[in-house]
């Protein structure tokens, strides 16, 4: 057995082979240096210098692991069943892709180096005296990623720029009237939001807008998204889609003979929701790993998981459970100007709850998470109380 990748997903999918009584070798591929390790601290405490547990808790020399660091696979032969490394070939008799996601960079900035993505260790830490200096960062990109390290520059007393070339805060996953509450949350944090500015050029400590301003910085910090580590796979055979993800199917299987995934890498059926998911977030890499390890291992396995994440910014703690489309309708709970701050917004697709996003409102999340995971029906009326439980809102 072969993992390709040696983060949470595949981490996790090793220690769960193991511990489901896969006998044979097992040999964890990892492209960084560091043992595996969780992302999630690198936005927060990371950035500013406090302590945070990474290491994955994953004992790999007693479950008889072999871990290859500092390796990066380049070409996967699936006839041959072997995978090419720049270390050297190996052969598998099964390959667990888990070769999870890159940042995306913006054109002309490689090399520069003020200019960084945060997607790993090492990102974090050439950031981090940026932060520890107090000194003035520009944010490509207003989302989960820009919020986060917004929070963190602000809290470090760095002056923060974030500029977003949409319309508002998280205009690639949320709607306007959702995220329009949020942009206010820059201005309370001391940090300058410009929307609707597209970055033109960024050259040697400075950042170009459309509109032809040029924003001075110390550090330019790009977070624009991310896509599928998968382009070392073009012409091996294995399935990917217009995304760069390696189509599985329920059971993380694809269509390549002796190959899964697992993972931000991997797209997957999802009977639930009606389409092919393809879910950058901890949760997904957390629950994949049971799935392809009870496929290895001869089990009944089904992937449709309700996909959850979270986020800390600007003191409040954000929490999304569900999938929503463009088609579903929108209900508010809460109000974002209020005293408490706490609001919710719900997604409905006809009568059932298809998405939950909670905003300093844990119960909310809780209970819809088991209402989504239900496609339980509800009553709008009642769900837009916000003095009714969500659970009570069912029909």
């Amino acid at each position: 057995m072969v993992i390709v990748g040696a983060g949470l997903a595949g981490a996790t999918t090793a220690q769960a082979l193991r511990e489901g009584g896969w006998r044979g070798p097992v040999t964890l591929l990892g492209a960084e240096r560091h043992r595996p390790y969780d992302r999630p601290p690198l936005s927060k405490e990371v950035l500013l210098g406090q302590p945070a547990e990474l290491e994955l808790a994953v004992d790999f020399a007693e479950h008889d692991i072999e871990l290859l660091l500092g390796r990066t696979a380049t070409q996967l032969d699936v006839e041959a069943r072997r995978l090419e490394t720049d270390g050297g070939p190996l052969d598998y008799e099964a390959v667990v892709l888990a070769c999870g996601a890159l940042a995306l960079d913006l054109p002309g900035t490689a090399g520069l180096p003020h200019v960084s993505t945060l997607r790993t260790w090492d990102d974090a830490e050439r950031l981090r005296p940026v932060l520890a200096a107090g000194g003035s960062l520009v944010i490509v990109g207003a989302g989960w990623i820009g919020a986060e390290v917004a929070t963190a520059a602000r809290t470090a007393g760095c002056a923060v720029t974030v500029v977003e070339a949409g319309p508002h805060p998280l205009a690639g996953t949320l709607p306007a009237e959702v995220a329009a509450p949020m942009a206010a949350w820059y201005a309370e944090a001391g940090a300058e939001l410009r929307t609707g500015s597209p970055v033109t050029a960024v050259h040697q400590r400075e950042v170009e807008l459309a509109d032809g301003t040029v924003l001075g910085a110390d550090a330019v910090l790009v977070g624009i998204g991310s896509r599928p580590d998968t382009a070392w796979l073009a012409g091996s055979g294995v399935p990917l889609g217009a995304d760069g993800s390696v189509l599985a199917d329920a059971r993380l299987a694809t269509d390549a003979p002796g190959v899964y995934a697992v993972g931000d890498c991997a797209s997957y059926p999802s009977a639930r929701f009606g389409r092919r998911l393809l879910t950058h977030h901890w949760d997904n890499a957390l629950v994949g790993p049971r799935t392809v390890a009870a496929t290895l291992l001869g089990e009944p396995a089904t992937h449709d998981p309700v996909p959850y994440f979270w986020s800390r910014q600007f003191g409040r703690y954000l929490q999304y459970v569900g999938h929503h489309g463009p088609e579903d309708r929108l209900v508010r709970r809460g109000d974002p100007a209020g005293p408490e701050r706490a609001w919710t917004a719900c997604w409905l697709r006809g009568e059932a709850l298809t998405a939950v996003l909670a905003v300093d409102r844990p119960r909310d999340l809780l209970q819809g998470r088991r209402l989504v995971d239900r496609g339980a029906a509800v009553d709008p009326t009642l769900l837009a109380d916000p003095d009714v439980p969500l659970k009570s809102a069912v029909r």
